[in-house]
């Protein structure tokens, strides 16, 4: 065997190097593509009536992580779940963008450390600013600059929604021309805050109008329903619920453990929400909210987002997906239920977000009016973001 000279020991490292570069900087995508599957792809289909109906639809979803992965907005994709081309087929007026910063390594729905983590090497990988690998901050604030940098280069195609005024204008552009989606800015746990009060001011100030308080582990605000010690709120959290509300953002108590819901539910004196979500009543799992809870949650003007995937649904399927809006609505009264999706978050839905028509029919044949269908496919939400936003 031939020696290797010195500079050719460097030049095969650096051809290592190369290569192992290029396969880092693919496996995003790869991952990507068989994290967020479609278990029916495209196209959909939905009887003349459903479409007819669908097509008048104000549709609003209250959860879509695309803003993780290395795509680009604007550009429609043959993976995942959504991206603009697809939401404006959908139609869809209106979506609730979240960002991720931080998932445990094994992660799963019963008991979570916060000691690990799997989303810096994610961060690294698909080349995001080096400020971001050790700052969970950092991360929501590259990806909410992801969504406004979209918005900007989107021809009026995408608008970000900060406040009552906003949407109001956005509303009254969309019924003239409805080929264009509101976007409201929102954030998956709150451990970007890093321990400091003062960085809820900086999520407001980057555009976050939407809190979820803890993801799949305990964090300084209070307890994951997926944690360790599945506790309730802090005496920090309570200082951040206070923050929250008066700044105007709305609270999502997604992955809240039990306690931490009760005791946000007793705090709040504004409506609280519930952005992704399964009933217990109809699939009962770690997360999936309780009756008792629906009717609190309903009690303070929030509403509850129906999931599609199986740990909400426990069948990722259009009559699964109906049969847990359709218990909700007899719990809590239909001004109360909207769309979760989960879009782009780690799961497995029965379409991507241009298969709505078929939630649409689904809930025809179940029985619901236009009028109810109106409210749960988007009306709900468009109330209560015009009532509980900033002014502006």
């Amino acid at each position: 065997m031939a020696r290797l000279t010195p500079r050719g020991a460097g030049l095969g490292a650096a051809v290592l190097l190369a290569v192992g570069l290029a396969v880092l900087f693919t496996v995003p995508s790869v991952v990507d593509g068989r994290m967020n599957q479609v278990i029916h792809p495209a196209p959909y289909a939905a009887d003349a009536a459903a479409q007819a109906l669908h097509k008048t639809l104000f549709v609003a979803d209250l959860h879509d992580d695309a803003l993780l992965w290395n795509r680009d907005l604007l550009q429609r994709y043959d993976r995942g779940h959504s991206d603009l081309p697809r939401l404006l087929e959908g139609p869809v007026a209106l979506q609730v963008f979240a960002t991720v910063t931080k998932t445990p390594k094994g992660l799963n729905y019963e008991r979570n450390s916060a000691d690990s983590d799997s989303i810096t090497l994610l961060a690294m990988a698909q080349r995001w600013p080096v400020a971001t690998w050790d700052s969970l901050l950092e991360r929501a604030l590259y990806q909410g600059e992801k969504l406004h940098q979209a918005a900007r280069d989107s021809e009026g195609r995408l608008v970000v929604v900060k406040n009552q005024k906003d949407l109001a204008q956005f509303t009254q552009t969309w019924a003239k021309d409805p080929r264009r989606v509101a976007a409201v800015l929102a954030t998956e746990g709150l451990h970007p805050l890093q321990g400091k009060l003062e960085n809820v001011d900086r999520l407001f100030d980057a555009g976050f109008r939407m809190t979820g308080l803890t993801h799949f582990f305990d964090n300084e605000v209070g307890g994951s329903a997926h944690g360790l010690e599945k506790g309730g709120i802090t005496p920090f959290g309570r200082q951040v619920v206070a923050r929250l509300e008066a700044r105007g953002m709305l609270i999502d108590l997604a992955h809240a453990s039990k306690p931490l819901i009760d005791d946000v539910l007793v705090l709040a004196k504004r409506p609280v929400l519930v952005s992704h979500t399964g009933v217990a009543g109809t699939c009962p799992g770690p997360r999936n909210l309780s009756d008792d809870h629906l009717k609190r949650i309903a009690a303070t003007g929030g509403v509850v987002g129906i999931g599609y995937w199986e740990g909400a649904v426990c069948d990722a399927a259009v009559p699964s997906i109906v049969r847990a809006i359709r218990y909700a609505v007899d719990k809590v009264g239909v001004d109360h239920v909207a769309l979760g999706s989960d879009f782009n978050g780690a799961t497995r839905t029965p379409f991507d977000v241009t298969g709505l028509p078929q939630l649409t029919q689904g809930l025809m044949q179940a029985g619901f009016s236009p009028s109810d269908i109106q409210a749960i496919m988007g009306g709900n939400v468009q109330r209560l973001l015009l009532k509980s936003l900033p002014p502006g």
